[in-house]
């Protein structure tokens, strides 16, 4: 396994991370889910990624028990905050101070943990001053629950905000997680830009494209079944856009590439993410160790400028660019 610095720190992260989105307390069982984390620490992964909403809280529990008893300092934990939990009353939503320091005490008894390494606002909450939010986020550091703070789908604006209250406030904000992989490109003309500049890495989700990227969906065949495509509460619906004739086409065109490098389209896929230097790390999950283990094989991949080349090539123009589909909802949801 390859690690890498997260943002402008010393905090080192390895460079393929284990999430739990969508498998930890749904789709997969919870023995074959801490098989899956345990695949994971033997690969080298010393990354692991979760939120209080997945799975409705579940998915945090899940994962916290399956790292019972692993050596804490050889750990990196993340988990975030925004989404409504429980009954969803009228403060269970957002970034208000008051959500914030009840969120955090919950993630860490879940994940059996004094601290997570990393805090994260899921989106960015229109409805509470920034002001705000900062600094409960910078008191939850100085209390020792979070190392360091970090944010998902920002936008380049909202990320430079942060920024400088973070540091006004004496905490560093070192990380966005946004969606990126070969087709969904978003974040190249002002996210990372404004990232390198203010020292913040990306944790980027969804290098595979749900799946869509490992070749598994063939033009003019049903989706496999048991697969994401065929599930409506495990994420039907976001690859809905990729499910068409013209993106599996182009898709097919990359698996030539992989083979002549050895890989599969997955490990393409995310040493395709990791050719990019402003991110850190690849969030993949898995509902079976050998996925894991596949996943984990990309870590240390480098491609060449001929080979990204081929990439573009074969994609065309196909690749969502716009960077106005960084966004938040633009009202708390309840």
């Amino acid at each position: 396994m390859e690690f890498r610095y997260l943002g402008n720190s010393g905090f080192k992260i390895s460079e393929i991370t284990y999430g739990n989105w969508l498998t930890h307390g749904s789709q997969v069982e919870n023995d074959i889910a801490t098989k899956c984390v345990h695949a994971a620490l033997d690969a080298g992964i010393s990354t692991f990624d979760t939120a209080d909403v997945y799975a409705n809280t579940a998915a945090e529990q899940v994962l916290g028990d399956a790292l019972a008893g692993q050596r804490r300092e050889s750990l990196e934990i993340f988990t975030k905050v925004y989404f409504p939990t429980g009954p969803k009353g009228h403060n269970d939503t957002g970034l208000s101070r008051k959500h914030i320091m009840e969120s955090i005490d919950g993630s860490l008894t879940r994940l059996g943990t004094d601290y997570v390494d990393l805090y994260q606002a899921h989106r960015y909450d229109y409805e509470t001053p920034l002001e705000e939010t900062m600094q409960a986020f910078a008191d939850i550091v100085r209390a020792g629950k979070a190392l360091y703070i970090g944010v998902s789908e920002w936008n380049a604006d909202q990320l430079r905000a942060a920024h400088y209250l973070a540091r006004d406030l004496g905490i560093q904000l070192i990380s966005n997680q946004p969606q990126y992989n070969m087709l969904w490109r978003v974040i190249e003309e002002r996210v990372v830009p404004t990232s390198k500049e203010l020292g913040i890495s990306q944790i980027v989700w969804s290098p595979i494209a749900q799946g869509v990227l490992t070749g598994k969906y063939k033009v003019g065949q049903p989706a496999p079944a048991g697969s994401r495509a065929t599930d409506e509460k495990g994420g039907a619906d976001m690859i809905s856009r990729y499910m068409n004739d013209e993106t599996l086409t182009a898709v097919a065109k990359l698996e030539p590439i992989a083979t002549d490098l050895g890989l599969t389209m997955g490990q393409l896929a995310i040493a395709w993410v990791l050719a990019n230097d402003n991110v850190a790390t690849a969030l993949v999950g898995a509902s079976r160790p050998e996925q894991v283990e596949s996943n984990a094989a990309a870590a240390g991949v480098r491609l060449d400028a001929e080979v990204l080349a081929r990439i573009d090539e074969a994609l065309g123009d196909l690749p969502e660019t716009d960077p106005a589909k960084t966004q938040s909802p633009p009202t708390r949801i309840v």
